[in-house]
């Protein structure tokens, strides 16, 4: 289990008696729509708007989680000025997950003008990639994505271990599976899935995915699923008490009669799990921890459930494309967020624990004591779930195909 102290903002204190490395898993970060802009672009933190401050090529975020448009462009198509005497920097990361003074410090630091373009999955991010998308510098895939790809030769070999602030990465989370010893990543942010609840409609027992397959009345076409396959699958299995990256034949039409007899329930399958929170739109939505926070802040009868079946962990980390052409400010940004002042401007911007030690002094207070951070001590230990074979998958994305029609 694991024990609910400020620590947990790092990941240092909080006891991870075990971190269960099993089956097929993936997260998906709250979302904006990305557009390319070539303005100058703003934004406030407390409004979870989420902006590049280069003036060149940037992802425009609103509040809401709404999924990419896909609209991004690539960076180097864009050269509206000269480059600083430090060069540039071209990132590629989660919509509405940057926070703008983290930028505005690194580009005062080093003279280098950084442009920040965002995607909505994993999944979206890796076809870019592979689809031959030049100029980035920097990504931030989920674990599983960095082991896929280490494994394909998408990362540059950085050796952020040899790096000046590596002394700050918590011992926890330096041999983690996607990157044992960290030689390519570094920490951006942590967290879990779950869902999140308005107490104010449904008032019972909200530690159980059986609200989302088994609703009651007050709950049934009122609840958001992410429009995540490993998610919505995973969250299945555990309710059948099921192994994860399962390929029994048994266990999947069990896990298929659930999912189609439960999708009656569900209202929609988004990634803008705060805007449908916020608006009103549904009453329960399957969600990460700190978007949970960022909804309950705008509506305090939101709850953050720890379903007693299990839930998903997850980290984001800071990877460095095969080269990358600009490679020493790719290494410079990576050192920077191993800061602990600078780990925190990113927990601060999204309430997201960062796996950097020392980080929590610099923490808003709100973050100490916030139940979506600061995990209850009965809480089941979140699974750190590595990528499920290709057989797995093309098993999941049939069942995924059925219940999607």
């Amino acid at each position: 289990m694991r024990k609910g102290l400020i620590g947990g903002l790092v990941g240092v204190t909080v006891a991870f008696a075990a971190l269960t490395l099993v089956g097929c898993g993936e997260k998906k970060e709250e979302q904006s729509s990305s557009t390319s802009t070539t303005s100058e672009s703003t934004s406030t933190a407390s409004t979870g708007s989420s902006t590049s401050t280069a003036t060149t090529t940037t992802g425009t975020t609103t509040d809401s989680s709404a999924s990419s448009t896909g609209t991004t462009s690539t960076p180097s198509t864009t050269q509206e000025a000269a480059a600083p005497e430090g060069g540039e920097l071209h990132i590629y990361n989660w919509g509405n997950y940057t926070n703008p003074e983290l930028i505005k410090k690194f580009e005062a630091a080093y003279k280098v003008k950084v442009t920040l373009d965002d995607y909505d999955s994993n999944e979206t991010m890796l076809a870019k990639i592979k689809g031959g998308a030049t100029g980035y510098d920097i990504v931030v895939p989920s674990d599983y994505m960095v082991a896929v790809m280490i494994k394909e030769g998408l990362l540059e070999e950085t050796k952020p271990n040899s790096m000046e602030n590596f002394k700050n990465v918590d011992p926890r989370w330096v041999d983690v599976y996607w990157d044992k010893g960290r030689n390519f990543t570094v920490p951006w942010q942590w967290g879990t899935t779950a869902f999140t609840v308005n107490t104010e409609v449904y008032k019972g027992d909200i530690n159980t995915y059986k609200l989302i397959f088994d609703p009651p009345p007050e709950l049934q076409g009122r609840i958001n699923m992410l429009d995540d396959m490993n998610e919505v699958i995973n969250a299945g299995l555990r309710y059948l008490n099921l192994p994860r990256c399962n390929k029994n034949p048994e266990d999947l039409k069990k896990l298929t009669d659930l999912l189609m007899g439960a999708k009656k329930y569900w209202r929609t399958m988004d990634y803008a799990t705060i805007e449908k929170l916020t608006s009103k739109d549904v009453d329960l939505s399957q969600q990460w921890n700190g978007a949970s926070m960022r909804v309950r802040l705008q509506m305090p009868t939101m709850k953050y459930a720890y379903p007693k079946e299990g839930l998903t962990g997850w980290m984001d980390n800071v990877a460095v494309l095969k080269g990358a052409p600009n490679m020493e400010n790719a290494k410079k940004f990576q050192n920077f967020v191993m800061d602990p002042e600078n780990a925190a401007l990113i927990s601060n911007f999204a309430h997201y624990a960062n796996g950097i030690t020392g980080s929590e002094k610099f923490m808003d207070k709100d973050m100490a004591e916030a139940p979506e951070i600061v995990m209850p001590a009965d809480a089941p230990a979140p699974e750190f779930l590595p990528p499920c074979d290709e057989d797995t998958v093309k098993l999941y994305n049939a069942i995924w195909t059925e219940l999607k029609k």
